[in-house]
């Protein structure tokens, strides 16, 4: 059934219940019928009976009465609220496969649904490379980029780098201790992993000193590492030219801005080779004095009140009171994001701002929104923090200021060697080695490992396995490449017997197997399957259609031979099914960000 005869089906319901109540913009849907059912697609009463003021079962009747008269339709079956639904094969192909530009049409959303969407993602510090848990945040936020632009909104991906205050100061200070004037280029290591080896080198000479001060002062020993920060020589250093910094003193402002441009051309080359892409990138030395001016305003308006030592408190009901500005009139780190979202609203004038930012994040971002709906911005109710899990590696947690993190590009070149090893044992190394075998490993490697951190649900933890990610069978990203790479050697096959695409034109009603009936189905549920996707804003569910399709797609090579089919009618129909399930797949990894070799 195909979204004309859903259409059709739904203004014959309208007419047959006149006081239904259909909210706007609803669309009936049909399903794919679930394994050991009769049917093709099944219509589940159940899930809108309510819309037409009767129960499932009268709803179901109608549909069933409706249907078992339309010449498309060759069996209709009730089952309580379920209508499952046989077509006549050169219907269901005819709307489904034979439909691949309907299927694939950009835009699935009616205008009016449309809107305009900024999705700020990334946020790193330049006081290090970044690590696993930066992938899991950058996939997310492109891939969700891409899939709100597919289905039809305007989408403007925007980068907030933290790149002021007293992390930024220890690196910076290891560096004027220990660095003898080294420079990326010198030591031949990228930018961001130069920087980051001093934070680690401070980190390291902290302790030593914690532990010095602990046993020369043993009524210390039960105070933290925190409260004992400043007791320390190289602690009150950082802290000291964080002071010079912020008074603009030359000399460490020229040394602030130099390795700054280090981590930012490294961070460059990382997007760059998972492929993404800023409309705008922010600095936060540039944005974090937006916000006091605006929550003084918000204080001469009564949104918020002073403390009897000077701070200014943000009421907030159940979620608390949360300070604004200190008693000394200096900024906290919400008082920053106050400022940039207001600057962000007024730069591009989204309909809505959506944050991906990790879990531990939470009751910020309720705070932020609470405080900006108290300050009167009526845009406040249409702003999301896409909240996600911690993403571990079978070797344990990851810890920055050890040295013990997993860096990006690190995790990048182990995908790539774990890939090029992959494809060598299944092609052959020496002379069988394909020409293309580093490009190959870069887009199994890289699509393997974006596929796998979309798999699951944001809110999700997830443990990540490098090898696990890279099998051809199973729940992987290899796993649909390898059916794409399937179909294109078919099409080579077929290009050598002189088969021609759209030469002639496929004969559907040939095909009525079970097997090429499901493949079918399947794939004319792609469009629903990503509005699903873009309205969660949940790429998994994106994910686990494709695994879907491409399962279905090896049930059927399994048992239908294609180029060795009875006949040239069916060898062509047959290669046209093959030839959609690619289009369809290929989109797919696309909206994922995720490429698709020519051949594995």
């Amino acid at each position: 059934m195909n979204m004309q005869c859903t259409r059709v089906l739904q203004t014959r319901l309208a007419e047959s219940f006149p006081q239904a109540q259909i909210p706007a913009g609803w669309q009936l849907t049909a399903e794919q019928c679930p394994e050991g059912m009769a049917g093709d697609v099944t219509i589940n009463c159940f899930r809108f009976a309510r819309f037409f003021k009767v129960s499932p079962d009268t709803l179901a009747e109608n549909v069933a009465g409706l249907l078992s008269v339309d010449p498309d339709v060759k069996k209709v079956e009730r089952i309580k609220a379920f209508v499952n639904v046989t077509l006549h094969a050169g219907a269901l192909f005819r709307d489904t496969v034979g439909n691949v530009p309907g299927i694939l049409a950009e835009g699935l959303l009616p205008g009016e649904a449309r809107r305009r969407i900024l999705i700020e993602y990334s946020a790193p510090n330049t006081n290090k490379p970044q690590h696993l848990g930066h992938v899991r945040n950058n996939t997310l936020g492109m891939s969700a980029c891409k899939l709100l632009a597919r289905v039809g909104h305007e989408v403007i991906p925007v980068n907030l780098i933290n790149d002021r205050g007293i992390h930024i100061c220890k690196s910076m200070l290891a560096y004027m201790r220990f660095g003898n004037g080294d420079t990326p280029e010198k030591a031949g290591v990228k930018g961001d992993h130069f920087v980051g080896s001093y934070y680690v080198r401070y980190n390291d000479e902290l302790k030593k000193q914690l532990t010095a001060l602990r046993a020369e002062k043993p009524e210390l020993s039960d105070k933290s590492d925190e409260e004992l920060f400043l007791e320390t020589e190289i602690g009150a250093a950082a802290q000291e030219l964080l002071r010079k910094w912020e008074a603009s003193d030359p000399e460490t402002v020229a040394l602030w801005k130099l390795m700054n441009s280090w981590v930012i051309a490294g961070f460059n080359e990382t997007y760059k080779r998972m492929g993404v892409e800023f409309k705008k990138t922010f600095l936060e030395s540039e944005t974090y004095l937006l916000g006091r001016e605006n929550v003084k305003k918000g204080l001469e308006l009564g949104c918020f009140t002073r403390r009897e030592d000077g701070a200014v408190l943000a009421d907030l009901g159940k979620l608390g009171t949360k300070v604004l500005l200190r008693s000394d009139g200096t900024s906290v780190y919400i008082t920053q994001d106050i400022g940039t979202t207001l600057l962000k609203y007024n730069e591009f004038k989204p309909d809505s701002q959506i944050w991906v930012v990790g879990d531990e994040q939470i009751l910020h971002f309720q705070m932020l929104f609470a405080i900006l709906q108290k300050m009167g911005c009526s845009w406040a109710d249409n702003l999301r923090h896409l909240a996600y899990g911690m993403v571990n590696l079978p070797t344990g947690k990851m810890k920055s200021r050890e040295g013990t993190v997993v860096d990006a590009d690190d995790l990048f070149d182990e995908m790539h060697e774990l890939a090029r090893n992959a494809t060598l044992e299944r092609v052959g190394e020496g002379e069988n080695a394909p020409a293309d075998l580093e490009e190959r490993a870069e887009t199994i490697g890289m699509g393997a490992l974006k596929f796998m951190l979309l798999k699951f649900n944001p809110k999700t933890t997830m443990m990540f396995d490098p090898q696990a990610s890279l099998k051809f069978e199973g729940d992987t990203g290899p796993y649909v490449q390898y059916a794409c790479a399937r179909i294109n050697s078919i099409a080579r096959k077929a290009a050598d017997r002189g088969f021609v695409r759209g030469k002639s034109a496929p004969a559907w009603s040939l095909l009525d197997s079970g097997e090429e009936r499901s493949l079918a189905v399947t794939a004319s549920l792609y469009p629903e399957a990503l509005k699903s996707a873009a309205e969660k804003i949940d790429c998994s569910v994106l994910v686990n259609y494709l695994l879907d399709l491409a399962k279905a797609f090896n049930r059927f090579y399994r048992e239908k031979p294609v180029l060795n089919a009875e006949d040239l009618a069916l060898v062509n129909t047959r290669l046209e099914l093959c030839f959609a399930v690619r289009d369809i797949l290929t989109d797919g990894l696309s909206t994922l960000t995720i490429g698709v070799p020519e051949a594995m």
